[in-house]
């Protein structure tokens, strides 16, 4: 009989004990929350601030690049009395093997060259007037390229490797470069490569200033290790990574400490603070869930283990589609008279198996027949039908003319090609492929993972809605007021830090 209440007893004493040991995990885990946020927060506020600040820069100054149209403009005119090779000799003499999938026709100051894109190896540049192969540019000819197409005198040139706007690995294949000075007060530099003598990069004394505060700290991106492709890959995915853990948590603290209800704080206010905590609460709930959406879709900018990768297009199925030939005979001197005056550049392409010449004029462009030489479009049934070759596993599911921009086909700085084919397939990988219809040259292919990536990156660390779009002022007065939040709390992170640091290292000095 008496082990019974002895039971009864044991029962109701495990109940606080639980309790209690409940309680005791609740505190150890808030606890660490707030250690992991204050001190994971010392480093990255001062870090979320730099990505804030550069990133408004760059809305405004982006990284030196040479658009198509910034190259076409700094073009001489084609001289066509030079011109003795025609696009069928050029093709002949550089791709022996097989024919060429482009041909493009311009001035360098040797005198015109084509640049040839032979189905396999890298560009050949070959003189329009003696039929010889120019392999290697000094810096004579670069200097006499870059004044021709600055439209100014040659201050200076230096032969470099790379410097901190040629780091990306896309100038590779034309190092060493040619830096070239142009005279005046803009400090204009001309980058030329060595390999195909064309102008690769244009940048100016107030470009380079703000992208020394604009997308170099923004990018983590100096030369010195940016150079190393896969040690900048591991610097961004480490830095990233716990500033995703420091706004995750403040997100977590600031819910934990805010009343939203009917038990608020003194004078029905949702936050217990004031001074720099006060703004560093109310700015972090405003602005925490965007902070934490750039920051992640950072670390996503490099693609970590490679989620995203996208074969894209078959190189084989893509020929297949263009089916590129041997062109018979066109005569340079007909060409001349097909292409007009104020001729700045004239390509040789093929497209859904027929050959286009697309000319390049000062004030517009025109599509050409190349082997009527006269003003033609593409059949648009007929480039439907072709483009089936694209995904040869797959059938056309449907067929969408875009006659606007919409979310999976936009220009940030401006109005995208239009109209273009979207045609949809019904592959594995659900696979979308742009299509210019007046040539059939394909413009682009994206798959499931590609518009997944458009979603989780681009959208939500440029925030570049269709709507937004095309109306660039609400796109940058969104991104403004977004990124004040995120100045707001990252400058009072800092300064929190900072007086508690100051503390910490007084009471250790007593």
């Amino acid at each position: 009989m008496a082990a019974r209440p002895t039971a009864v007893i044991r029962r109701g004493a495990a109940r606080p004990l639980l309790t209690m040991a409940k309680a005791g995990l609740a505190d150890r885990s808030k606890r660490w929350l707030y250690l992991v946020h204050r001190w994971i927060g010392i480093v990255t506020c001062l870090l979320f601030l730099i990505w804030f600040l550069s990133g408004l820069v760059m809305i405004y100054v982006p990284f030196p690049h040479l658009s198509d149209q910034e190259r076409l403009s700094g073009l001489p005119r084609i001289n066509w009395p030079q011109v003795r090779i025609g696009p069928a000799e050029a093709d002949l003499i550089a791709s022996r093997s097989k024919p060429a999938e482009r041909l493009s026709l311009e001035m360098l100051s040797t005198g015109p060259v084509w640049r040839i894109t032979p189905a396999e190896g890298g560009q050949v540049v070959l003189s329009a007037t003696s039929g010889a192969i120019l392999t290697r540019f000094r810096a004579d000819a670069a200097a006499q390229t870059a004044s021709a197409f600055g439209h100014a005198r040659v201050e200076e040139v230096e032969r470099l490797e790379r410097d901190q706007w040629t780091v990306a690995g896309s100038f590779n294949a034309h190092r060493p470069l040619y830096r070239v000075r142009l005279r005046g007060e803009g400090g204009r530099d001309l980058y030329v490569s060595s390999t195909t003598g064309a102008v690769m990069l244009d940048t100016n004394r107030i470009e380079r200033f703000w992208n020394w505060l604009g997308s170099v700290p923004h990018w983590i991106y100096p030369t010195v290790l940016r150079q190393h492709q896969g040690a900048w890959r591991q610097v961004v995915l480490w830095v990233s990574g716990p500033s995703i853990l420091a706004a995750v948590t403040g997100i977590w603290i600031g819910l934990l400490r805010a009343r939203f209800g009917r038990r608020r704080f003194k004078g029905g206010r949702t936050t217990p603070y004031h001074g720099w905590m006060l703004w560093h609460h109310v700015a972090g709930l405003a602005g925490g869930l965007t902070l934490t959406l750039w920051i992640f879709s950072g670390w996503l900018s490099v693609d970590p283990g490679r989620l995203f990768a996208s074969p894209g297009l078959d190189p084989a199925a893509q020929t297949t589609y263009d089916g590129a030939q041997r062109l018979g005979h066109i005569d340079h001197a007909a060409l001349a008279t097909a292409s007009g005056p104020g001729t700045k550049r004239v390509r040789l392409f093929w497209a859904a198996s027929r050959p286009w010449l697309r000319v390049d004029r000062a004030d517009a462009s025109i599509l050409l027949d190349a082997r009527t030489l006269r003003p033609a479009t593409a059949d648009r049934r007929a480039v439907i039908d072709a483009a089936r070759q694209l995904v040869p596993t797959a059938s056309v599911a449907s067929v969408r003319l875009l006659t606007a921009p919409d979310f999976y086909w936009y220009d940030l700085s401006g109005m995208p090609q239009l109209p273009m084919l979207r045609i949809i397939f019904d592959d594995p990988a659900a696979s979308w492929v742009h299509i210019d219809p007046s040539s059939g040259t394909v413009e682009g292919a994206i798959d499931r993972r590609g518009r997944l990536y458009r979603w989780i990156f681009d959208l939500f660390h440029k925030w570049d809605f269709s709507l937004l779009v095309r109306n660039r002022p609400a796109w940058e007065a969104v991104l403004w007021a977004l990124s004040l939040l995120g100045i707001v709390t990252s400058a009072s992170g800092i300064w929190i830090a900072w007086k508690r640091l100051r503390r910490s290292t007084g009471s250790r000095k007593g």
